[in-house]
């Protein structure tokens, strides 16, 4: 995927998804919403949480 560093502060609040009607609306800050078919969702979620585990593997620890 693409690199995306811009130097703005992440957020570390959470958006929450939820199942309305056969589609998931994932809600972000901001207003932030997208509507997703469920194998659309499942697939962004299986990239969020291999994105979070690599981010996790390449953070820098305060005392470094």
């Amino acid at each position: 995927m693409n690199d995306r560093s811009t130097g703005l502060k992440p957020r570390e609040d959470a958006g929450v998804a939820t199942a309305e009607g056969g589609v998931v609306i994932l809600e972000g800050p901001d207003g932030v919403a997208v509507t997703m078919t469920a194998e659309a969702a499942a697939r962004t979620a299986d990239s969020l949480h291999a994105a979070a585990a690599q981010a996790r593997d390449h953070r820098v620890s305060p005392s470094s």
